[in-house]
C-alpha cells in the first residue's frame, strides 16, 4: 500500500525533526516551535508561529522520536466527522467512502496508512478513540492530567487529554512511554476480571463483539452505570461551554469558519452557568459510579461506537453523527483512561471495543488490551498499512 497516496490530506505540514526513533505526526492543535498551531482552521492560518514546543512534543524529542509532520484535524477540534473544508478531509485509508472520524482525523489516517509509526492526537469527547475505530487502528486516551496539556489549544479544558494512535500494542506502549517516561509496561499473570457495561449498540456492531468476547471469556456479565447517558449529555454541555470560552471571540471578529463550526460555536455560547452546574453534578455522580465498579473489576468493557461509522454522504445529516461518541464521551467527563481496539463486522466494516481502567493505571489497561488481542482472534493486531 502506498502510504503517501492513502494519507491524502492527513498532514497540513511536513516536518523533519528529532532523532532516529519511531516516526510521529502531531495534531495541529499542539505547539511545535516555529510552526503555526492552526487548529485545522482558516481563522488561525496567518497566526504567528509557536515560540516553544508543547511539553509533550519535548518529551517525544527527548525519547528520540522523529516528528515528520503536523496532522490535519476537524476544525477547532469541535466535530466528530473529520471533514475539513479548509485543508481538505483526510482520506480514511481502509474505508475511503467513510468518515475518518474526528477530531484527530489526520492522526488516525496517518497511522492507518502507514505514514508514521504512531501519532499524537487529543481526546475531549472521543476524539482519539472514535477516529481510531473509524480508520481501523488502536487509540488510547490516558487519565485526565497524566500527560501535560501545556502548549495545547484550547489552553484550558477539564475534559481534554493528549492521546496516541498506533497499529499494534507494542507501539501504543512505546508512545505512552515516550509521552510519559514514568509509564512502565506491565504483563498480566492471570486473566483480568472484566465486565460489560449495559449499552444498546445496533446488532451489526454489538453481536460480533459479544460473540467474540464470550468465546474467549465465557460467563462475562453486565453491570449498569446509572448515569451513563446523563454523562454523555453532560460531556456535551461542558465541551460546548469550554469551547465557547476558548473560541467564541472568533464569531465576534467575523473570522472565517466552516459552516458546521460557526453553527456549533454559536449554539455553544448559549450554554448557561446553571446548565454547567448540572453537568458538573453529573460528573461527580458518574465518576463515583465508575470508581465503584473498578473496585470490583480490572476494566470495564463497552463497544467503541454504537453504530457503523457513516459514509461521507451520510455524515451530512447531523442525526447520523450525534450517536458516535455515546460510549466514549462519558469517560472524558469522569477522567478515566480508555483504549479502543479495532475489529470488523462480518461484512468487513469498522467496529471496535473500548476498555476503561482505573485512573493512573494505563500500564494495567494496556496489559489487559494485550490479553484481549492475544485471546480473541477478532482483536488480533493487524498492520493496516499492508
Amino acid at each position: 500500500m502506498n502510504a503517501h497516496a492513502t494519507s491524502s490530506h492527513a498532514l497540513v505540514q511536513e516536518l523533519s525533526m528529532g532523532g532516529t526513533g519511531p516516526t510521529v505526526v502531531i495534531k495541529d492543535c499542539i505547539d511545535i516551535a516555529g510552526t503555526v498551531t492552526g487548529c485545522g482552521s482558516e481563522a488561525f492560518a496567518s497566526a504567528a508561529p509557536a515560540l516553544e514546543n508543547a511539553v509533550v512534543v519535548d518529551a517525544l524529542l527527548t525519547a528520540g522520536c522523529r516528528i515528520i509532520g503536523k496532522a490535519n484535524m476537524h476544525e477547532l477540534a469541535f466535530g466528530m466527522t473529520g471533514v475539513n473544508g479548509f485543508h481538505g478531509t483526510p482520506v480514511n485509508p481502509n474505508w475511503p467512502d467513510r468518515i475518518p472520524g474526528g477530531s484527530s482525523s489526520g492522526s488516525a489516517a496517518a497511522v492507518a496508512s502507514g505514514l508514521c509509526d504512531f501519532a499524537i492526537g487529543t481526546d475531549t469527547g472521543g476524539s482519539v478513540r472514535q477516529p481510531a475505530i473509524c480508520c481501523g487502528v488502536i487509540g488510547i486516551k490516558p487519565t485526565f492530567g497524566r500527560i501535560s496539556r501545556k502548549g495545547l489549544s484550547p489552553k484550558n479544558s477539564s475534559l481534554d487529554c493528549v492521546g496516541a494512535f498506533a497499529r499494534d500494542m507494542d507501539m501504543i506502549e512505546t508512545a505512552m512511554a515516550a509521552m510519559d517516561p514514568t509509564f512502565t509496561p506491565e504483563t498480566l499473570v492471570n486473566a483480568p476480571k472484566l465486565t460489560r457495561i449495559k449499552s444498546d449498540p445496533v446488532a451489526e456492531v454489538g453481536d460480533p463483539l459479544v460473540y467474540a468476547l464470550m468465546d474467549a471469556y465465557p460467563g462475562m456479565g453486565y453491570e449498569c452505570l446509572p448515569h451513563f447517558e446523563a454523562a454523555f449529555q453532560a460531556g456535551m454541555t461542558v465541551i460546548s461551554y469550554e469551547t465557547a470560552a476558548a473560541f467564541g471571540h472568533l464569531l465576534d471578529e467575523g473570522a472565517p469558519l466552516g459552516a458546521d463550526i460557526h453553527k456549533r460555536l454559536t449554539a455553544a455560547r448559549h450554554v448557561t452557568e446553571a446548565q454547567l452546574a448540572e453537568a458538573e453534578a453529573v460528573r461527580t455522580a458518574f465518576t463515583a459510579e465508575v470508581d465503584a465498579l473498578l473496585e470490583q473489576y480490572d476494566a470495564l468493557v463497552t463497544p467503541a461506537l454504537p453504530v457503523i461509522p457513516p459514509t461521507l454522504s451520510e455524515a451530512q445529516d447531523p442525526q447520523t453523527i450525534l450517536p458516535l461518541t455515546r460510549f466514549l464521551r462519558p469517560f472524558n467527563l469522569s477522567g478515566h483512561p480508555a483504549i479502543t481496539l479495532p475489529a470488523r463486522t462480518n461484512s468487513g466494516l469498522p467496529i471496535g471495543l473500548q476498555l476503561v481502567g482505573r485512573k493512573g493505571e494505563e500500564a494495567r489497561l494496556c496489559a489487559i488490551a494485550r490479553w484481549i488481542v492475544s485471546c480473541v482472534p477478532d482483536f488480533q493486531s493487524k498492520d493496516q498499512s499492508q
